[in-house]
Formats: C-alpha cells, structure tokens, sequence
C-alpha cells in the first residue's frame, strides 16, 4: 500500500468516527429531549388523556352550547403516601362550554407534614384535548400537616369544538382522574417503579 493510498484511508476513517461520533451525540440529545417533548406534545394534543391548561383570559371568551355531558370524578392514592383523596361529587353534569367547578378532599393520615403531587388524565383519551382547566390543585404540590384535610378545587371546562369532532362528537361521559403521589424534589415518587 503506497503512502497516498494510507492517506486516503487514514482520512476516510477520520470522517467515518466523526460521523459516529456526531450520530451518537445527536441520540444522546434525543434520548435527554424525549420526555419534555413528549409532554409538551401530550399537552398540545391531549394524547393518552392529558388535559389542557388555559388561563381565565381564555376561558372567558368560550361560548356555551346546548349540550350536557357527565364528567365523572375518579381519585387514587399511591400506596407510599399515607393520604385518603376523594372527589366530594362522584359525577357532575355540565354545560359543554361553560366553566364548573369540582372539589376533592385530601387528607393526610400520617403524623408527619407530607408533600404530595396529582397526575392527571381524562378518558376517553381522545377527549383530553377539549378538557380545559383553569385552576387546578394539581398544578403545585400539596402540602398536608398531619391529620390535615384540605379541599382541592378544579375550575374547569369543556370546548365545545368536542362536538365538531367525529372521534369525539358521541361522546357522552368524561371521567377526570387523579393519582396523588408522595412529592420528592418535586416529582411524584412510585416506589414500585423507582426501586426504592
């Protein structure tokens, strides 16, 4: 092999590693990209029931339909957190469009402060794109002193465009459902899934 031929191939490897070397790169920045943007797409579209957060300014100018629908009120406590949660209505039914307001109650059992955090859905899934929340406590952590019972409001609303839909126009009950999880730095911690 002559001296240019060496050359040609030494080049060639260089541009081979530095092109694995950018693609691994570029997988380790989507590997790190993945969840936000995943959640900014759930939140966008309301895939896989994730609601939708709108302020007061938007909710104002929502117009009010004919139509009625239930939405039904499902609560549940991960086993690590010593709290009961409860909806105090188990359905509402609702005018499509216009803003209504469900309350659960929580209370911590322990006798010890806890931190707790609510992840949400509605189901079907597909309604989670017109379910509108205005205020919700599953916003912000809750903080529960012992034997403390707090009433957690949710100011919400359905977009009427939920009738326009084909996938979702039938539609007539939607269920709100929350899972409260023991706050740890501000991320709910499920120790079955975290290995501790």
């Amino acid at each position: 092999m002559s001296a240019t031929q060496k050359i040609d191939l030494s080049a060639k490897n260089r541009r081979v590693a530095t092109i694995f070397a950018a693609v691994a790169l570029a997988m380790l920045g989507v590997g790190y990209a993945a969840v936000p943007l995943y959640e900014v797409f759930c939140r966008v579209t309301g895939y896989g029931g994730t609601t939708q957060r709108v302020d007061e300014a938007k909710a104002a100018t929502v117009q009010t339909s004919h139509r009625v629908m239930s939405v039904r009120f499902d609560s549940n406590v991960n086993s690590a957190l010593p709290w009961t949660f409860k909806p105090e209505q188990a359905v509402d039914r609702v005018t499509v469009g216009a803003r209504d307001m469900a309350v659960y109650l929580a209370t911590n059992e322990s006798d010890e402060a806890i931190v707790g955090t609510a992840t949400f859905n509605v189901t079907p899934l597909q309604a989670g794109q017109y379910f509108n929340k205005v205020q919700c406590f599953c916003f912000t952590e809750q903080v529960l002193q012992p034997g403390e019972t707090m009433r957690m409001p949710v100011l919400y609303f359905i977009d009427p465009a939920i009738l326009d839909d084909p996938d979702t126009k039938d539609i007539e009950e939607i269920t709100l459902s929350y899972t409260f999880y023991r706050s740890k730095d501000g991320i709910a911690v499920d120790p079955a899934n975290s290995g501790g």
